[in-house]
């Protein structure tokens, strides 16, 4: 299995424009609320299944932006959950936009999302947004 560092550089070399970057620290984690929100408005426990299946592949790379994970997992069914009724249709219109606009970015880039070569990247995307955040603030992961 590749590490988190690997998975980052692969998943950077697509991710190099300023734009492209500003649109993915925005939208990754829209995208990630909205399929959190989009699940919980079918079932909440299917959501919370997602989330802790997600974290399996999460420790396997990271036991402190797996921690941070869990956070952002619980602030999107606490979010989900506070929507109530409104959920799904809040989840789909974050969901269009947000994806539009990853486009957008990687069309500035000029190169095609990495998804596209290993669909683990859509869960790495989330990582390497907290990557960053980590790196800045100087913590280790």
């Amino acid at each position: 299995m590749k590490t988190i560092e690997q998975w980052f550089s692969e998943y950077g070399e697509s991710h190099q424009n300023k734009t492209n970057k500003l649109i993915h620290w925005i939208c990754v984690p829209a995208i990630l609320f909205s399929i959190v929100g989009i699940i919980w408005a079918f079932s909440p426990i299917a959501a919370w299944v997602m989330m802790a299946v997600t974290m399996l592949f999460y420790f396997k790379l990271s036991f402190k932006l797996s921690l941070a994970m869990i956070l952002i997992f619980a602030a999107s069914a606490a979010l989900s959950q506070a929507l109530g009724a409104y959920v799904l249709e809040v989840s789909i219109g974050i969901f269009v936009v947000a994806w539009i606009f990853q486009f957008v970015g990687h069309k500035v880039e000029g190169k095609k999302p990495s998804f596209f070569d290993d669909l683990k990247f859509l869960l790495i995307g989330p990582l390497w947004c907290l990557g960053f955040l980590f790196r800045k603030l100087n913590i280790s992961y």
